[in-house]
């Protein structure tokens, strides 16, 4: 009898190391077999990749960004464009690797489903799925061409649809196989960070492209109403904020602050919004909060538990220690332009097989809401009236109504060096019916009138133009 127990219980402790082992391997397939695919080190993709012609990548106007060939007994990646897609598309190589597109679209681009990734059924000499993005190659090609040798990274949306138009960033690399292996040592050891990808994980201070946050705050909580006396200079709290060339702009309100990037005027309005209001501020933007997007996107940092009166006033002003990917800050431009409402971004818009069968095709929604349609059409106009009058004058365009805000924003390399100011400039148009959003920052740029505003000028107009 003993004997029997016995039998029966490691009957039992086997059976149940058995559906434990099952049920572990049905958790891994459903919920991490698309992960475990993408993994760089999975030796099978390599395998699978021999006897697949993987799929290729296509702009929304269907011109092709990458495509695969045979090259000797397996197929080689091209990107006809170079480096032009790097911060994008990624790279594909054998030896390094994957990334970015290449890499989270890997089960798409070798047309593998999870079946065949996990038991191997994949037809020799098969064909991946392509994939149509929503960027715009003229526009791709145009942000590169503006920029020139500068360091720095332009965003572009659709802020009704929430796809991104163009996402460029500079430095790049060429990431064609041949090029890529010649060159892998000087990329990685470079001290501008080539490999960074700044549109999309580039962290800055924004400078005074964050006044239109507050603004956004002093409007809901009445401050637009009240004039300031702006003398140049104020001191708060032993801390002492001038406007740019300490001009004075005398009495004024807030759509005058705005239009003429009053740091007077702003830091005083980040102490009477004060610290609960500004933490608010920050968490309805998005501020520390993932972005989910199709490639990775580091989180914009708003790092303060508590504030004194001087961080109150310099986070008002877009310094301090908070900081913006350009990404996140033309999602915010985009949100004011669509009334509030910021849409959930696109960059892949479909996956279609070999045989024109569309098996993924993205709609966008709303990620979330910023501010009421009331408080986006108010801050709509301050920011029509800084293109008109104010500090964003370099992004007007004839015939075409433009809504911006410049930004300027000192960082570590700028506290002594004047001109080491990183440029910004945000900005959306048509004004009564915004079709593209645009954030563009140039690294120690200086001016964000001066640098960044005609750059953003000349990508709304060529987009604007090719709907006409």
């Amino acid at each position: 009898m003993d004997e029997n127990k016995k039998i029966i219980k490691a009957l039992v402790i086997m059976c149940s190391i058995f559906f434990t082992i099952v049920a572990y391997l049905t958790y891994i397939q459903i919920f991490q077999g698309k992960k475990l695919m993408q993994n760089v080190y999975n030796r099978r993709n390599n395998e699978i990749e021999e006897n697949t012609l993987r799929g290729s990548i296509f702009d929304r106007n269907g011109v092709t960004l990458a495509y695969s060939e045979k090259n000797g007994e397996s197929y080689e990646r091209i990107y006809p464009y170079g480096a032009l897609y790097s911060h994008v598309i990624g790279y594909n190589s054998k030896i390094y690797g994957k990334s970015l597109i290449e890499a989270n679209y890997n089960g798409d681009l070798l047309g593998l489903d999870n079946y065949s990734q996990v038991f191997g059924m994949v037809d020799r000499e098969s064909r991946g799925n392509d994939i149509y993005l929503t960027l715009d190659h003229r526009l791709q090609e145009l942000g590169e061409n503006l920029l020139e040798d500068k360091i720095g990274a332009i965003v572009a949306i659709d802020p009704k649809k929430g796809e991104v138009l163009a996402l460029v960033s500079k430095p790049n690399f060429d990431t064609n196989s041949k090029w890529l292996e010649e060159n892998w040592v000087s990329i990685v050891e470079s001290d501008k960070a080539v490999l960074l990808p700044r549109a999309t994980q580039g962290l800055y201070p924004p400078g005074s492209i964050f006044k239109v946050i507050i603004t956004m705050g002093a409007i809901e909580n009445g401050l637009d109403t009240k004039t300031y006396e702006d003398k140049g200079k104020i001191i708060i709290d032993g801390y002492e904020i001038k406007n740019s060339g300490e001009r004075v702009l005398g009495n004024i309100g807030i759509k005058e602050a705005l239009a003429a990037s009053s740091n007077v005027v702003y830091s005083q309005m980040g102490v009477e919004l004060g610290s609960n209001q500004l933490k608010r501020l920050a968490d309805r933007i998005g501020m520390n909060m993932d972005i989910t997007f199709d490639i990775p996107v580091n989180k914009s940092i708003f790092p303060y538990d508590t504030m004194g009166k001087t961080d109150m006033a310099a986070v008002a002003i877009g310094q301090g220690e908070i900081l913006f990917t350009p990404f996140h800050m033309a999602l915010i431009t985009a949100g004011i332009a669509n009334d509030g409402d910021i849409m959930k971004p696109v960059l892949v818009k479909s996956v279609v097989t070999s045989e024109e069968k569309k098996i993924k095709d993205v709609k966008s929604n709303t990620m979330y809401k910023i501010m009421d349609v009331e408080t986006a059409n108010v801050i709509k106009e301050m920011m029509h009236e800084a293109v008109e009058n104010g500090t964003g004058v370099n992004a007007k365009i004839e015939g075409i109504s433009v809504a911006g805000k410049t930004g300027t924003a000192e960082n570590h390399l700028s506290e002594n060096n004047k001109g080491k100011e990183h440029a910004w400039f945000i900005g959306f148009a048509p004004v009564e019916d915004p079709k593209i959003a645009v954030a563009v920052v140039v690294e120690q740029g200086g001016s964000g009138g001066g640098v960044s505003a005609p750059i953003a000028k000349r990508i709304i107009s060529e987009y604007l133009q090719s709907l006409e």
